[in-house]
């Protein structure tokens, strides 16, 4: 099942925070020795890593402010770490002492966020991490059980199994139970299990019968709305509704070592060729432990928010526009309702400067109505041919058009030229 809105969103945002974003590192993957695809992310010993579960207590927690940022940018839904593979939850359980109730900060996290993201429209999303390296009974990750192995973790027995499936499902039933409409859960740390051993079809259906106009993804095994490539966008659209999720700079959680971030452009540039592919770009931030997002990816967030302000209009609520041969570069498109009968507007995405022209090719040059600059609305002058037989035998032939793109228009992150043509 899929939900019309989560097809042309676009644009979320992804909430990595944890206790541990306090010792600046990455979340989880520290207690169980790090991991080959995140480069900053340090060894810390088990009890260290976990011993911030007790001075939680983020002061500067304001998740309005997080929902206005959101808000500005555009995003249409977010998505929080309800509980990472660490096993603490940001929400008040019944089902264990691990979690925000119990560290200073008392107050349901999850709660608070759900609001304030709901006060200004957005979707509610809750990741939620099917593997737990805290509870005893998954069971918990100790310091001998490193270096973390794929093929060689950890196993409870039966009985460890059975009790543990059964808090799981009780900690998913509290999410989807407490706090209104949910519209997706997204799940992580399948690796660990196999499909039959994580119940996921059983979990599935309890899920829909609490929320049944839920998403799931595509890490609950054989059971996924939509599909969630990770830092990196496919080089062919999937054939499923999609997203891809992806970090500011090589760190989900806040990491106070990680100064690699990718650049306002880049990441601009990555949202135009997501949109352009048909998908939804679902970015990171990373909040420190006091509850603020860091500085350098606020800096970015608000360059995006400053680009969107001009140019949201082609990439939310679009489906994607040319084929890679007819413009070199992503394009997506919008049906335009006016007082004519309708029409289509193409939306073109300049990622690269141009020698003077751009060209558009095997489009119905004689519906061409205007060509102009999304940003200020500067009519652009252009020029069209097709083929000689073309022009005289077929009254609405393809055809090329060049249009003339002056350096005064360029925008410094990507300029945008819109196509409008009669239906």
């Amino acid at each position: 099942m899929m939900n019309n809105w989560f097809d042309t969103a676009r644009l979320g945002m992804f909430i990595h925070w944890g206790h541990s974003s306090q010792q600046g590192c990455e979340l989880s993957w520290p207690l169980v020795g790090g991991v080959f695809s995140l480069p900053f992310c340090k060894d810390i010993p088990v009890e260290k890593y976990h011993y911030t579960a007790n001075t939680f207590n983020p002061q500067q927690y304001n998740p309005q402010e997080w929902a206005d940022l959101a808000k500005s940018l555009g995003m249409k839904y977010a998505i929080l770490t309800a509980k990472h593979h660490n096993g603490f939850a940001l929400f008040h359980t019944q089902e264990s002492n691990f979690s925000i109730a119990s560290a200073p900060y008392k107050k349901d996290i999850v709660r608070e966020y759900i609001e304030a993201m709901r006060s200004v429209g957005l979707r509610i999303g809750l990741y939620f991490s099917l593997s737990d390296w805290h509870h005893p009974d998954y069971p918990a990750f100790t310091e001998a059980d490193k270096p973390y192995r794929f093929d060689q973790l950890p196993q409870p027995t039966a009985q460890q199994w059975e009790r543990y499936i059964q808090f799981m499902f009780n900690q998913i039933r509290e999410l989807l139970t407490n706090y209104g409409q949910i519209d997706i859960i997204w799940f992580d740390g399948s690796w660990e299990r196999t499909p039959e051993q994580w119940q996921a079809q059983k979990l599935a259906k309890m899920i829909r019968d609490l929320q049944p106009n839920i998403l799931i993804n595509d890490r609950l095994p054989n059971c996924g709305d939509f599909e969630t490539p990770e830092q990196f966008i496919p080089p062919h659209p999937p054939d499923h509704p999609w997203e891809t999720c992806l970090t500011i700079n090589e760190s989900w959680g806040y990491n106070s070592d990680d100064c690699n971030f990718k650049s306002s452009r880049q990441l601009i540039h990555t949202l135009c060729e997501v949109a352009g592919k048909g998908g939804n770009l679902l970015l990171n931030i990373s909040p420190m432990g006091n509850g603020q997002i860091p500085p350098e990816q606020l800096e970015r967030l608000k360059d995006i928010a400053d680009w969107m302000g001009s140019h949201s209009e082609s990439i939310l609520d679009t489906t994607p526009g040319l084929e890679p041969w007819q413009f070199y570069g992503p394009s997506t498109r919008k049906g335009v309702r006016a007082s004519r009968a309708g029409g289509n507007r193409i939306y073109l995405h300049l990622l690269m400067k141009p020698y003077e022209t751009i060209s558009v090719r095997g489009i119905p040059i004689k519906q061409v109505k205007s060509v102009f600059v999304l940003a200020d609305g500067t009519a652009l002058t252009y020029t069209s041919r097709c083929a000689i037989i073309d022009s005289i035998l077929n009254s609405n032939p393809l055809g090329e058009l060049t249009i003339d793109v002056p350096e005064s228009v360029i925008n410094p992150y990507v300029t945008v030229i819109c196509i409008d043509i009669d239906s």
